[in-house]
């Protein structure tokens, strides 16, 4: 090993395990999704094998490679086909050490919409994470997935793959992780604020910038920074999509069944079809 402050192998594998556990736990993941992987040297990784489910991997199926995508070791399975996504994080950002995809629900909804996280509203998000940008809608393990997430791995700490999933990225696997569990967090209060409550106070430009500092001395260089009310507001309250708005809501329509009559000649049953149907059920029921 060329650098100490890389986990060993042994530490790596892991650490790969636990994360895997998490994520199934957390319902980041069902069936066989998602892929972990840990940097371990310069040019080498960790990574998770294809077709198992994160929740219950071992240590000997889990799978060692180049970063040029050479295998050193691996057991019955290879590496998942959007390994390739990882590999170009890591050519892109040399410190990355860690990277996760998953499909968190929240997270992946927003995906779906299109919507990327980038709303000043929530200081703990802005400084651990920072925004989150949706890239464009890739096949899952096609060459265009790296292709298209290849100029924000310096710029920011996470995407949305949309019509996906959510990947993170940090200087160590766990930091990557609780990028992701920030991510859906954060797109989980994005969820109530714009589409349940209806309506968030933005934090103003200086405030933003308050928090821009924060990150800057905790060392986090990346994250991007989200539109900010003008300076001086205070934080603007933003009303959002809410499916409970100022307007109160028309009564419901309820529909009910109207039968037409004997002479009716539109569709449906007549009085004497329903007489009939009632008859034919008392008598069945008497015969129990």
């Amino acid at each position: 090993m060329s650098h100490r402050d890389y986990p060993t192998d042994s530490e790596a594998k892991q650490l790969i395990l636990e994360i895997g556990r998490r994520m199934y736990q957390k319902n980041f993941v069902a069936a066989n999704d998602g892929n972990i992987t840990c940097k371990v040297d310069d040019d080498i990784i960790w990574a998770t094998p294809t077709g198992v489910s994160k929740g219950f991997m071992h240590e000997d199926q889990l799978v060692k490679m180049y970063l040029d995508g050479k295998i050193i070791r691996q057991g019955d399975l290879g590496p998942s086909s959007e390994i390739k996504m990882h590999l170009r994080i890591y050519s892109e950002n040399p410190d990355v050490r860690g990277v996760t995809h998953a499909h968190p629900p929240v997270c992946t909804s927003f995906a779906i919409a299109g919507i990327s996280l980038d709303k000043a509203i929530y200081p703990e998000a802005l400084v651990n994470l920072g925004t989150v940008p949706c890239i464009p809608y890739e096949t899952p393990g096609s060459p265009g997935i790296p292709e298209s997430i290849a100029p924000y791995c310096k710029g920011f700490n996470a995407v949305l793959l949309a019509n996906h999933g959510a990947v993170s990225w940090g200087k160590t696997l766990m930091e990557a992780f609780y990028r992701l569990e920030s991510m859906e967090h954060y797109a989980t209060v994005l969820m109530y604020t714009g589409n349940i409550i209806g309506k968030a106070n933005v934090l103003d430009c200086e405030q933003v910038q308050e928090l821009i500092d924060i990150r800057t001395k905790m060392g986090i260089s990346a994250g991007g920074v989200p539109p900010c009310s003008p300076r001086g507001t205070g934080g603007e309250a933003l009303p959002m999509h809410s499916p409970c708005g100022d307007k109160p809501a028309p009564p419901p329509q309820i529909k009910t069944y109207q039968p037409k009559s004997a002479t009716s000649d539109q569709d449906g049953l007549s009085q004497d079809d329903i007489s009939k149907v009632r008859d034919a059920v008392i008598a069945r029921l008497r015969n129990l």
